[in-house]
C-alpha cells in the first residue's frame, strides 16, 4: 500500500498537464488541492497531499500513480525482469507476483527509490515479500517451514490451497476483520429496527445479505458466506427476542425466517479462467494462465 499524505502538487499538476490542455480546469484542481481542512472551526492550508474524503480525491491518486508507478512498473518489467511479473493495482493497493525471487527483491528496492523521487513511500506495515503461489508449500516444507503466508487484497485473504485433485488452487476467503465490521453495523441498525413488522427486517436483512453476497461470493469462498449468513440469522434472532420478555423466537422458527428471507450462500462468480475466456479471448497468448497485465482501478 502507498501513502498518499505527502502527494506532491507540483509534480501532479503535471501529470494533469499531458491530458488536459485546458488551463482553467488545471487552475481548478490546484484551488482544490490548496483549499484546506477545517477542523474545530480552524482553517489548515494543504500544501500536499490530496483531499481527504473529497470525491476527487481517488481520481487524481489514480492520476498520479499512473504516472508513478504503472508506466515505470510495466518498463522495469520489460526491462530488468528475468522472469514473469504479474502487476495488479487497484488505488493505493498494490499486489505484484515474480517467478524469480530475485527480481522481487529488485522490484520493491527499485520501486522505494522511485516514489521517494515523487514524494510517495511504500506502507512500512503492510509492504512485505512473501513466498506464494504454485510450489511455495512444498518449498517451504523442504526448509522445514510452516505453510505459506497469506495476503490480503480488495476484502479477501489470499490463499496458497490445493484443489481436490492435489494441484495448486488460489483460494479466496472473505476478510475476518472485515465480516465482523459489517455483522456490527447489520447489529446497530437492527436496534433501530426493533419495533419494525419481522417482514420489514425480513426485506431489509435480503437487501444487506444479498449485497454482500453480490461482492464476496467468490469460488471457493462459501464458508465465508455461510458463516456469515449464520451470523445475521442469529443477529435477528436476538433481535427480536429482546423485543418481548415473552417472546417466543425458537430456532425452528428461526430456521424458516432464515429460508424464507435470507438469500442462500452460493457462488454467484464465475471462476476466473471461465470468466477471462469468455470475455478476452484474445487477449494474448496463455490467456488461461495469470497474465502479466496491469489492473488500474479507482478507489475502493
Amino acid at each position: 500500500m502507498v501513502s498518499f499524505d505527502t502527494v506532491s502538487h507540483d509534480w501532479l499538476i503535471r501529470f494533469l498537464e499531458h491530458r488536459i490542455g485546458d488551463r482553467r480546469v488545471l487552475r481548478l484542481i490546484g484551488k482544490w488541492l490548496t483549499a484546506g481542512a477545517m477542523e474545530d472551526g480552524v482553517v489548515t492550508a494543504t500544501e500536499e497531499g490530496t483531499p481527504q474524503g473529497s470525491v476527487i480525491s481517488p481520481l487524481l491518486a489514480n492520476i498520479y500513480l499512473h504516472y508513478v508507478f504503472d508506466l515505470w512498473a510495466n518498463r522495469w518489467r520489460n526491462r530488468r525482469a528475468e522472469g514473469n511479473v504479474v502487476i495488479v493495482r487497484y488505488a493505493d493497493d498494490i499486489v505484484v507476483g515474480f517467478a524469480k525471487a530475485y527480481d522481487a527483491k529488485r522490484f520493491k528496492r527499485d520501486m522505494q527509490q522511485r516514489l521517494e523521487q515523487f514524494a510517495l513511500e511504500l506502507h512500512p506495515e503492510k509492504t512485505r515479500l512473501i513466498e506464494f503461489g504454485r510450489f511455495a508449500a512444498e518449498n517451504r516444507a523442504g526448509r522445514g517451514l510452516g505453510k505459506p503466508e497469506t495476503f490480503n487484497f480488495l476484502g479477501f485473504t489470499h490463499i496458497s490451497g490445493r484443489a481436490k485433485d492435489g494441484k495448486f488452487m488460489l483460494r479466496r476467503r472473505s476478510r475476518r476483520d472485515r465480516m465482523q465490521a459489517k455483522l456490527r453495523e447489520i447489529k446497530e441498525e437492527l436496534r433501530r429496527r426493533w419495533h419494525q413488522s419481522i417482514s420489514e427486517q425480513g426485506r431489509w436483512l435480503r437487501r444487506v445479505v444479498q449485497g454482500y453476497f453480490n461482492y464476496h461470493a467468490v469460488p471457493t469462498n462459501t464458508p465465508a458466506l455461510r458463516t456469515f449468513r449464520a451470523h445475521v440469522t442469529d443477529l435477528w434472532r436476538r433481535a427480536l427476542r429482546r423485543r418481548s420478555q415473552k417472546d417466543g423466537t425458537t430456532w425452528a422458527l428461526m430456521k424458516r425466517l432464515e429460508r424464507d428471507w435470507l438469500p442462500p450462500a452460493r457462488v454467484l462468480h464465475p471462476w476466473p479462467v471461465v470468466r477471462f475466456t469468455a470475455k478476452h479471448p484474445r487477449q494474448e497468448p496463455g490467456a488461461r494462465i495469470a497474465h502479466a497485465g496491469i489492473c488500474a482501478g479507482g478507489a475502493q
